[in-house]
């Protein structure tokens, strides 16, 4: 997909750290493609497409499932596609061409579907299910619950590809799916919040890592004993 002279502007525009107001910029270029219609729109639109095809079979899964237990195993799934400005940054990150063809080709998490459950064992359940759908195709699985970060970080993490149908046809597309309990969501977003505070002196930091990381260690352990308290639940 080529772009126009009015894009490269734009992209060029936004990845030049000495340009002033660079989101207004953005917001304003993002702005004018809603009217426009351009490559760079109908690439973010897809995206969103993605994403809405992912969260349809996971609210597909959660009642179909529902009426098999006692309980609906996920309790809330969000989504995001990632703004304009933070797939620039994620392709110079990267060393990759500011182009749409770069984007669609290298870059995997632009649409992401965060799906939380109540326990470890719906999230493992969902998984085979929503795999098992014929025009799901897993390209790569990273289990952080079985084998989670130093850091403490859990999460089922997939990255599938799914298609979506656009005015032109058939498109496949890329979304990363993060899976996990309420437990372990809680813990990342405050870790999230924690390891970008700005100012810390060495020592903190590391005295933090420590406590989050034990912190994480309890959090699993939450998961565990919530879960034999489900089990001896259905047992009576």
């Amino acid at each position: 997909m080529a772009m126009s002279e009015k894009t490269k502007t734009a992209l060029s525009a936004a990845v030049d750290p000495m340009k002033a107001k660079e989101h207004e910029i953005i917001e304003q270029y993002l702005e004018q493609l809603h009217a426009d219609y351009d490559p760079v729109y109908s690439m973010l639109l897809n995206y969103e497409c993605a994403v809405m095809e992912v969260e349809t079979k996971f609210n597909i899964l959660n009642n179909r499932l529902s009426i098999q237990g006692e309980h609906n195993p996920i309790e809330s799934i969000k989504s995001r596609v990632k703004s304009l400005d933070s797939i620039i940054r994620k392709l110079e990150k990267l060393n990759l061409p500011i182009e749409l063809e770069s984007v669609e080709k290298n870059l995997t998490d632009v649409a992401g579907v965060r799906v939380v459950c109540s326990f470890v064992d719906d999230i493992y359940r969902i998984e085979k299910c929503f795999l098992e759908q014929e025009d799901v195709t897993l390209i790569t699985r990273k289990d952080y619950i079985k084998n989670p970060k130093p850091s403490g970080y859990r999460s089922l993490h997939l990255i599938v590809q799914t298609p979506i149908y656009t005015e032109n046809g058939k498109k496949d597309m890329f979304v990363e799916v993060q899976m996990r309990t309420i437990a372990m969501d809680f813990w990342a977003s405050l870790e999230h919040k924690l390891r970008y505070k700005k100012n810390l002196n060495p020592r903190t930091a590391e005295e933090l890592a420590e406590e989050l990381a034990a912190c994480a260690e309890e959090s699993a352990a939450l998961d565990e004993r919530m879960l034999r308290v489900r089990e001896r639940i259905a047992q009576d």
